[in-house]
């Protein structure tokens, strides 16, 4: 199906494009949220009287996001979950985690902004982008953690996922050291 695009889309085009796309895409995602019309005839006459007011309202949009931007810009924020020893988490952190955290610290951003590529599933920094407008994008930091002092640790740079492995060879040394604290041989036993 052809449609105009009424906003920029990323990977698709520009605002006033024509591009064609499948069909169940056009029918339950573009044309019901306004992102698009079928082009045709009268669709093309009603978007070009249309074009100055949707490219004022782009602008705007666009300023209002770069203004929401400058704060949000390397914002870093703290969410707390269980998670085993080795790290893994028992759960994930999803989008509606991560925009309800960005909400709290004060700005307003919906989980469809927010772009995870995949699920969140171990504790550390992930450092990842948000999607303002469709021409503008910032990078936070999310800090998965198991408390607030873990997460303070974290972020000022300390590994928490490190986890002491003994070897043989350090608990043949430890033996023997307690053979001698002992007076003793593993013989006299």
């Amino acid at each position: 199906m052809d449609v105009i695009l009424m906003e920029r889309i990323a990977k698709l085009g520009q605002m006033g494009e024509v591009v064609r796309v499948k069909d169940g895409y056009a029918r339950n995602f573009l044309l019901p949220r306004g992102k698009a019309l079928r082009a045709n005839e009268a669709n093309r006459k009603r978007f070009e009287s249309q074009r100055a007011q949707l490219e004022a309202r782009n602008l705007e949009l666009k300023t209002e996001a770069a203004a929401v931007a400058e704060k949000l810009d390397g914002q870093s924020v703290i969410i707390i979950r269980q998670a085993g020893e080795s790290g893994q988490l028992y759960g994930s952190v999803s989008t509606r985690d991560i925009a309800e955290s960005i909400t709290a610290i004060g700005f307003n951003v919906n989980r469809n902004q927010v772009v995870l590529s995949t699920p969140i599933k171990n504790l550390g920094l992930h450092v990842l982008p948000i999607h303002l407008h469709p021409e503008v994008d910032v990078k936070i930091t999310v800090n998965v953690a198991r408390s607030a002092d873990e997460a303070d640790r974290q972020a000022k740079g300390e590994s928490l996922n490190v986890v002491e492995e003994t070897t043989m060879d350090d608990l043949g040394l430890e033996v023997g050291a307690a053979l001698e604290e002992g007076g003793g041989s593993l013989g006299d036993r």
